[in-house]
Parts: C-alpha cells; sequence; structure tokens
C-alpha cells in the first residue's frame, strides 16, 4: 500500500471518530430493517443471552454505551432467542449492561475491532437486579469474525450463538445430557435458543423456555370443510393456569413464549353466568351465535357449559391431603412462603369435621401432618409453619405417599382430594412423565382426585403439571401471587375441591348445510377422536362445583369463500398474472344433500357426556343451535380469545392490538365480572406497549 493510500485510510479513520452520532444514527437505521455486515470501518455487536443452563432468556434489555465518547445506542431487547444485535459502531471500547427483572444485572466491557462482527454470550444468574456482575471480555467470551461480501442490501446472517458449556443446550447439542427425565442415551437439539429433545414417549412435543421452563408444544387448530369433517370431539377444561402465568410474564415486562399460552384456559379463567343447571343435573348447556370481530365475514359460535353450585346437603366431609414440594427450589418467596401463607389461610375455611393431612417431598418424602380434624386448627398451622426447603425433588415418591394418606382416610360419599404444589421440577426417583402418568392413571381408581397448583419463575415444569392434573381427574391453576392463591383455594374453594361430573367430553356436529368450514379455538391438549366420545373407558376433564366452560368455534358460514391459509388474511393463494389474462378457476366442491335434520336451519347440535362422581358410566345430553338473540356472554369470551391468539400468533400486529383496544372500551361488563375485566383490560393495554417496543 501506498504512502498516499495510507494517509486516506488514516482520515478516514480519524472522521469516523469524529461522527459518532451519525454512526449510532445509522445503527439505529439498520437496525429497524435488515441490518448488513458491518463495513471495513465500521464494527458489530452480536450478543446471546442465556441462563446458566444454557437456556435462551428472552425480554432481557441491552444497553450499550460507548466508554470513549459516553454516546448511548438505542436500547435492545432480546428476541425468543435470547439475541441482540448492534451495526454499525465506531471501532473502540464499549460498556454492555444487561438488565431482566429477577436476574443479575451484568456488565460487561468490550473492545469492538472495525470491519468484524464480535459476539458475547452472556450468561444471567438469579438474584437481585441491584447485584453487578462485571465482566472483561476476553479472548475466552469473545469471537471474532471477518465478514463475508454480501451484495448492497443482502440481509446479515443471523448472530452466532458461542457453543454453550458441557451439559447445556448449544446449537446441536449432542448426546449425553439428560434433561426432563431423558437418559444419556437421548440426543438434545437447541433450534434458535429453543431446546427440543426426541426420543422416549414422554418428552415428544415438549419444548424448554428462558431458565428450563417447559410447555407443551402443539400445532393451533385449523379450519375444517364440514362435508369432509362434520364432527369435533374434546374433553372438557377448566384449567386456568395459562392466564396467571401469562400475567407474570406480562408483569415482568415480557411477551410470553407462544408455547406458553392455552387460548382456552385464558377464556375459562372467566366464570361467566350461564344458565344454572335444572331437574338435578350436574351441568347446563349454553349456547350463542355472533359475529367475529377478527374476520367479518365469519361467525363465532359460544357453548357454554356450567356445573351445579354446591348444595346444602349431608355430605361425610372433606379428606384433603396437601402434597407439599420443599426441595431446595422451592426456597424463593414466591414458592414454598407463598405456599404455606395460602395454605394457613385455606386452613381456617374447613369445616371442623373435615381432614386435612401435609405430606412432602424433597430427597425423600414424609409425612408431616397425618389426617386431622380441622377443629384442631393449632395443630394444622404449627405444622403449615413448620416446612422448610432443601434437598433433591422426589416427587414420584411423594405422590404415592400422599394417596396412601388419603385412601386410608378416605370418606365414602364426601371429597377426597391430594392439592400437590410445586414447581414441577421432579428429579429424584420416578422422573419420567410416562412413569408419573402411569401412577397418578393408576391412583385415580381409588376415588381420590388430583389438584396441581404451580409456582415459581425459570424453571416452571408447566407441562408436567398440567398432564399430572389432566390425568388425576383435577385442575391446574398457576399461582403468581397471594391474591391469585386465594382465589383458587377461597373464593373459589368449591369449585377447586368438589367435584360435581368427571370425564365431560363435547362432541359438536356441524350442518354442512349452513356451516362451510369451521375451527376450535383451543382445546388442542384435549382433542378426542371421533369414537371416544361414546367409549366410557376413556378419561376426560373434571368439572368442580360452580365450575364454567366456554367454547368457541369460529366458523365460515356457506357461501363464503374459504381462506386457503387461515393466517394469510385478504392475500390471494397466487398472486394475478401480469403478462396474460388469468384464467377461470375451477372450483369443486363437494355437493351436499341434506337431508330433513339438515333444512331445519340448526346450525350444529351440541352433545356433552359426563358422570357423576362414583360412577363409571356416562350420560348424555344434546343441544341443537340455531341462529337467534342477542349474544350476551359472547362479546367479552371473543376479546380474550384474540387476546390469545394475539399473543400465539400475531404479537406485533399493532393494528389489531389497537382494535381490540377499543372495542374493550366499548364492552358491557358482564354481572360479577368487574374486577376481572379491569385486571384483563390492564393486561391487554400491557400486552401493546411491549409489542410496540419489541
Amino acid at each position: 500500500m501506498s504512502i498516499g493510500t495510507r494517509l486516506s485510510v488514516i482520515g478516514l479513520f480519524i472522521l469516523a471518530l469524529c461522527t459518532v452520532p451519525a454512526l449510532f444514527a445509522q445503527q439505529t437505521t439498520q437496525q429497524s430493517g435488515q441490518s448488513t455486515s458491518p463495513s471495513v470501518t465500521t464494527a458489530r455487536l452480536d450478543g446471546v443471552v442465556r441462563d446458566k443452563d444454557g437456556g435462551a432468556i428472552p425480554g432481557a434489555t441491552v444497553v450499550l454505551i460507548n466508554a470513549q465518547t459516553g454516546v448511548k445506542a438505542p436500547a435492545r431487547v432480546t428476541n425468543a432467542s435470547g439475541a441482540y444485535s448492534f451495526a454499525g459502531l465506531t471501532p473502540g471500547l464499549y460498556k454492555v449492561t444487561i438488565t431482566l427483572s429477577g436476574f443479575k444485572t451484568v456488565v460487561i466491557d468490550v473492545r469492538l475491532a472495525a470491519g468484524t462482527t464480535t459476539t458475547i454470550p452472556s450468561v444471567l444468574e438469579v438474584g437481585m437486579r441491584e447485584e453487578v456482575v462485571n465482566v472483561r471480555a476476553g479472548s475466552e467470551l469473545v469471537r471474532t469474525e471477518t465478514p463475508t461480501a454480501k451484495a448492497a442490501g443482502a440481509p446479515a446472517a443471523a448472530p452466532v450463538a458461542a457453543p454453550a458449556a458441557a451439559g447445556g443446550g448449544g446449537r446441536g447439542g449432542g448426546a449425553g445430557t439428560t434433561i426432563a427425565g431423558l437418559s444419556s442415551s437421548q440426543s438434545n437439539i437447541t433450534i434458535d435458543g429453543v431446546t427440543r429433545w426426541t426420543g422416549r414417549l414422554d418428552a415428544v412435543e415438549e419444548v424448554a423456555l428462558r431458565s428450563g421452563e417447559t410447555y407443551s408444544r402443539f400445532q393451533p387448530n385449523t379450519f375444517n370443510a364440514t362435508i369432509d369433517r362434520p364432527l369435533s370431539t374434546f374433553g372438557a377444561d377448566v384449567d386456568t393456569a395459562s392466564y396467571s402465568n401469562i400475567r407474570r410474564f406480562l408483569s415482568n415486562g415480557q411477551l410470553p413464549p407462544s408455547e406458553a399460552v392455552r387460548v382456552e384456559e385464558l377464556v375459562n379463567y372467566f366464570r361467566f353466568a350461564y344458565a344454572s343447571p335444572r331437574d338435578g343435573q350436574p351441568i347446563a348447556l349454553t349456547t350463542e351465535i355472533g359475529d367475529c370481530p377478527w374476520a367479518p365475514s365469519h361467525k363465532l359460535v359460544l357453548i357454554g357449559a356450567r356445573a351445579a353450585a354446591p348444595v346444602t346437603r349431608e355430605i361425610t366431609g372433606r379428606n384433603i391431603v396437601l402434597l407439599i414440594d420443599v426441595s431446595g427450589s422451592m426456597a424463593p418467596p414466591e414458592r414454598l412462603p407463598l405456599i404455606k401463607t395460602a395454605l394457613g389461610l385455606f386452613a381456617d375455611t374447613l369445616r371442623p369435621d373435615d381432614t386435612l393431612a401435609i405430606v412432602t417431598y424433597a430427597g425423600s418424602s414424609g409425612i408431616v401432618l397425618n389426617p386431622t380434624p380441622a377443629r384442631y386448627r393449632d395443630s394444622i398451622q404449627r405444622a403449615i409453619a413448620s416446612l422448610n426447603a432443601g434437598g433433591s425433588t422426589n416427587g414420584g415418591e411423594g405422590l404415592v405417599l400422599a394417596y396412601r394418606t388419603a385412601r386410608q382416610a378416605f370418606k365414602r360419599g364426601g371429597v377426597n382430594r391430594v392439592i400437590l404444589a410445586t414447581d414441577g421440577d421432579f428429579n429424584v426417583g420416578v422422573t419420567s412423565q410416562q412413569d408419573l402418568l402411569n401412577l397418578i392413571e393408576h391412583e385415580r381408581e381409588s376415588g381420590v382426585f388430583l389438584s396441581v397448583f404451580g409456582v415459581g419463575t425459570g424453571n416452571l415444569k408447566d407441562r408436567t403439571m398440567e398432564m399430572l392434573a389432566d390425568r388425576g381427574n383435577g385442575n391446574y391453576a398457576y399461582l403468581d401471587s397471594l391474591q391469585e392463591a386465594r382465589r383458587v383455594l377461597i373464593k373459589e374453594g368449591d369449585a377447586t375441591l368438589e367435584a360435581v361430573a368427571k370425564d365431560v367430553k363435547f362432541q359438536v356436529e356441524f350442518n354442512p348445510a349452513i356451516v362451510y368450514a369451521w375451527k376450535l379455538i383451543g382445546y388442542e391438549n384435549r382433542a378426542l377422536a371421533a369414537r371416544d366420545f361414546n367409549n366410557d373407558r376413556k378419561d376426560a376433564g373434571e368439572m368442580g362445583a360452580g365450575h364454567t366452560v366456554t367454547v368457541l368455534y369460529e366458523v365460515i358460514p356457506e357461501g363464503i369463500d374459504r381462506p386457503t391459509d387461515d393466517r394469510a388474511g385478504d392475500r390471494p393463494e397466487v398472486d394475478p398474472l401480469r403478462y396474460q389474462q388469468q384464467p377461470e378457476r375451477s372450483v369443486v366442491r363437494p355437493v351436499v344433500r341434506p337431508n330433513a335434520a339438515a333444512a331445519t336451519g340448526e346450525w350444529l347440535t351440541v352433545k356433552a357426556r359426563y358422570k357423576l362422581p362414583e360412577s363409571d358410566t356416562s350420560d348424555l345430553m344434546t343441544k341443537a343451535v340455531r341462529l337467534g338473540g342477542q349474544p350476551q356472554h359472547l362479546p367479552l369470551a371473543a376479546a380474550v380469545a384474540e387476546f390469545g391468539l394475539l399473543l400465539r400468533d400475531d404479537p406485533r400486529n399493532i393494528d389489531r392490538w389497537t382494535a381490540l383496544s377499543r372495542r374493550l372500551d366499548r364492552l358491557s361488563i358482564p354481572a360479577g365480572l368487574a374486577s376481572d375485566v379491569d385486571g384483563f383490560k390492564e393486561l391487554v393495554a400491557t400486552a401493546s406497549g411491549l409489542a410496540r417496543i419489541r
């Protein structure tokens, strides 16, 4: 290189140092679109934020400051893969600060070189944000790469994550790592920061997010042509865990991962005032048909089921066994301390002749309190106060002992229930999900039901707890606060404890003369084969006293074109041709030959099967549904469902968030739901705000 050329390069470098603000502006512009590889005079910083186990951490705030000039770049928020990126930076020394509620703040000093991409794999540790971990980026932490040449406007390569530590979930993680009960011969694979694994039956369709939290992975329901699939069959679901779990994410300034959003649990959090059962029936059905807010040419069908409220009757009492996880992971304030406070309040609501027992498990299980009449409140409160966390988690052994204790104190004709409170992290003894499910299915034959209360953040095993409650003839709630614990255990205690119907199933038959296509909103984890509806050996959902279940279908009336992709909006299947006449589309549709019933104007028929708590034979109820009447419950149910659909499928659709907020402002609030609706509006506002800044 000649001396003149060298002087020119030095001059350009000095000019770059004098134009830091402009470079940050350039950086902001690149961030809003497709960023490119760094030029020879600028640098790029990519980062991936993980927890100590290698799980991706989304929602962390990353602030970048030039240590030489003090200029601060616009903050970044890590995406679902835990990644972030800054482009167009002036070479030099920078300070990176990473913060997230519930984790220690990390401060990293890093030097960026011209024409290179520097990648920082950061690790957040659980703790208070006020605790600061200072890191000086060295050769073992930072990898710099020379960017490949790209044509102008070409998208940059995705940030490259550094290999995870041994035992963590890096890209292409190898065999030998044990997660969620997998043997050492299983393989773990991380894709875009999400750990997925295959192998045994109990690990199928499970996804791990954040700091080891695990959720069921499912495919959202799609439209079905009525002429091809006239029947929809599924089990009832009264779980509400997804709603309070999503509230926890939003309260921490994060949009929830899509796998955590189960739309039916959001809707079922609201106890709609459906008509009460009559003539001694344990449940009653309510139906409505109305407009679909997000698809004006479609309709929504609401099916509401309400269980009988608690009645004054001779009852041999309640036999409750509290199964409390006291392992080391339960030590934080939002886990065992929260559970102890809630159980102390719950114990004071029991009737004098009810019995309460406490079983704990950690490395091993034991009985803290033998079945004790509730009138001995001092003994019960002392037993609750004595609970302390420590050790590993032998949940399987605890379940066996809890069921044995409940059977020994069994009250025929009464309420017999185990209440499990845990973060779901079973890591000793019976750890396989399939083995745990087999255990629960065997124990439920004794007539003892199971409720599961999930607590904690960071390693919540949502999938395990949901499945245990489903198989144990019970319900699953997530306790994100003491207020939620009081709601589940005290305000709705009868619904939580006293079952009025079990193995509740629904089967809906649509009329092809009126309904061209239909889609069930939610209930993906509750789907049943059509033949399972009449099979009394097939397990389904439980409904407690006063419980409500809400089911929503989006339907396309006959005469409306069915979308080829229900997520594509108004997008055509193929764009119009530019250079020749568009050929006429030949659409071959099956000919509907309605019978007499199809000509009655009925849109659909709802059938429900249920068993009384101590029966093995189901009863049947049927209701035909026609258009007519002003929907009373549908507007709120539709708003809650759209909230879930947006979070799960389209969280960045600002227009839909705005439309939902406006509709909520005009909503007529159903009786008795004012406080719940106010809280829901706050969640919508928070989610909408987070969607705008991400």
